[in-house]
């Protein structure tokens, strides 16, 4: 090797500090303060390419103290620090490997569910052709596409090839999310706990107190199952639960009614599971329940009409609340929203108004005998308040379709890997992981997150657990060998 090469080699670290030295002493001097970020964020782009468990990790244990520029007020861009960048730039790795064949692995990308999910995602993508708002449509579809590349084909080809455990996952989003409770927590307890302050301690981490609800009831279960799982030292079953118990303070005190009808509902599930219910007498107990809920809807608006307990401090007095339909200002303007998303969806029934669209053009559709108090005319009002008629509303009935799939498969693979699971460990955090993603779909009805990495983080991340498992441990077909041909057989041809 010449010399003179060994110098230039180690001579070139001084330079670019050098370099950098003054760079950033020329943004000091003009106010660029950013620029400092600048080796930061080539670190993280060069773990992207060349350490992909490790880049994931850290962005898992990002998302819950990320934080949305819109509401910081700053730009009016409504965009997630630091996750969405970090997960463009995996959209932008996919889209690279992509071309050199499968980017993840290719027994994930056929499962019936990825072509599912690949199917909606292309339905999407025609709704926005055909939005009433283009950029805003083309803007939330591709963040619907970086959300599942990264949390459900990236984060499930990790966890396939034993490069992220499950475990890890769940513990990755659920640390850094019990020091946002700790944070909230600590805020709260200044005003005293009560109901009003509740809604909004928990910013700028999480929007509003519904999110934040949703997420620590996405995470009770999986977290739960942790702590009771075998094989662990005394202080590790000891952190998780202390881990555990912030947690369930948390969501106690974040006083999210449609939470905790979430989380009873996942108990009642798992309760019949545990009973022995199979999954075609539970959606025939569904369909009955439903129909005669149906026939017999005018009736119950009667008796839920008598109820004029509104949302309290008294844990007992909120509880009582959720039925409130006569007075409780948050539940009539939810049902004002939903109101309008029929309405939309009358008026484009097949296409629907476009992703994203929703909160920028109901207001019209608003009849004054549904308006409430906190009724707004400005779109910043936020969505359809529904996972089911937000859809609807905004990519027509495929766009429905797509999601009660999704809720099917859910279904399916949760009551599949109690069957095909070996007891253990890794059985017991599927059911945990299935019941938490049932807490979502049944806080769906109330509420939509989505289009927030708070949620699609564990939705599709504990979606790609059950995929993995559904993989690993579903009995393989035999391979087909072609028949050896006859000696003779050869030499006549």
């Amino acid at each position: 090797m010449n010399p003179r090469d060994t110098v230039l080699g180690d001579r070139w670290p001084v330079l670019a500090g050098l370099a950098f030295a003054a760079l950033l002493a020329a943004a000091l001097a003009f106010e660029a303060y950013a620029v400092a970020a600048v080796p930061a964020v080539l670190a993280v782009i060069a773990l992207g390419i060349w350490r992909m468990p490790v880049y994931m990790g850290l962005l898992l244990f990002a998302v819950p103290l990320s934080i949305n520029l819109e509401q910081m007020e700053i730009g009016g861009l409504g965009l997630y620090l630091p996750t969405e960048p970090m997960l463009a730039g995996i959209l932008v790795l996919f889209l690279f490997r992509s071309f050199s064949g499968f980017p993840v692995d290719a027994a994930l990308m056929r499962h019936p569910l990825s072509r599912w999910i690949t199917a909606g995602l292309l339905w999407m993508g025609l709704t926005v052709l055909m939005s009433h708002l283009p950029l805003v449509s083309l803007k939330a579809w591709l963040v619907r596409i970086w959300f599942v590349v990264g949390f459900f084909w990236v984060l499930g080809h990790l966890i396939r090839h034993h490069q992220i455990s499950p475990r890890n996952m769940v513990l990755l989003y659920a640390v850094p999310l019990a020091i946002v409770v700790i944070y909230t927590l600590i805020r709260h307890a200044g005003y005293g706990f009560d109901k009003d302050s509740g809604h909004w301690v928990m910013t700028p981490f999480y929007k509003d107190h519904t999110s934040y609800g949703a997420v620590l009831a996405l995470f009770v279960p999986p977290v739960f199952a942790l702590l009771v799982s075998r094989g662990q030292t005394p202080i590790s079953r000891a952190l998780i639960a202390i881990l555990f118990a912030i947690l369930l303070i948390g969501l106690v005190l974040s006083y999210t009614r449609a939470a905790w009808i979430s989380l009873a509902g996942a108990a009642a599930l798992w309760l019949l599971m545990w009973l022995g219910l199979r999954l075609k007498t539970l959606l025939v107990l569904g369909i009955f329940l439903g129909t005669g809920l149906f026939l017999s809807k005018d009736a119950l608006l009667i008796q839920l009409q008598r109820n004029e307990q509104d949302s309290s401090d008294d844990l007992a007095e909120h509880v009582e609340s959720i039925s409130n339909v006569s007075s409780d200002a948050s539940n009539l303007e939810r049902l004002n929203r939903w109101q309008c998303a029929w309405a939309l969806f009358l008026e484009r029934p097949l296409q629907g108004w476009g992703p994203g669209t929703y909160q920028f053009v109901y207001a019209p559709f608003q009849r004054s005998t549904d308006r409430t108090i906190i009724s707004t005319n400005q779109g910043d009002g936020g969505n359809a308040h529904s996972e089911y008629l937000g859809p609807l509303a905004e990519q027509g009935v495929p766009g429905l379709v797509f999601f009660l799939g999704l809720l099917g498969f859910t279904l399916h693979l949760g009551f599949r890997l109690q069957r095909i699971l070996p007891p253990g460990d890794d059985r017991n955090l599927a059911l945990a992981l299935f019941l938490g993603l049932m807490t979502y779909f049944v806080h769906g009805v109330l509420n939509n997150y989505l289009d927030t990495d708070k949620a699609s983080t564990p939705f599709w991340g504990f979606l790609a657990v059950l995929v993995v498992w559904d993989l690993a441990y579903s009995p393989q077909p035999p391979k087909q060998t072609a028949p050896i041909e006859p000696a003779t057989a050869r030499t006549l041809t």
